[in-house]
């Protein structure tokens, strides 16, 4: 699947299960604290919602690659 990206850089493309576990995580917290859900699903629990919402490709994120000093 080709990664769905835009101009400013941000992306719904999931490469790996820990950036998936990352961002699910990060989406829970925001569900948990109010925020409304993207999808409809019978999940009651933030976490599998938010899950749920990664898996689709409802959660962007940006990447961010910090650059090291050379010694």
């Amino acid at each position: 699947m080709p990664e769905k990206e835009t101009e400013e850089g941000w992306t719904t493309d999931i490469d790996s299960k820990y950036r998936l576990v990352l961002l699910a995580a990060q989406r829970s917290k925001q569900l948990q604290k109010g925020a409304k859900p993207r999808i409809q699903t019978v999940a009651k629990k933030p976490t599998r919602i938010a899950l749920e919402e990664a898996q689709r490709g409802f959660i962007q994120y940006q990447r961010i690659v910090k650059e090291t000093e050379a010694e």
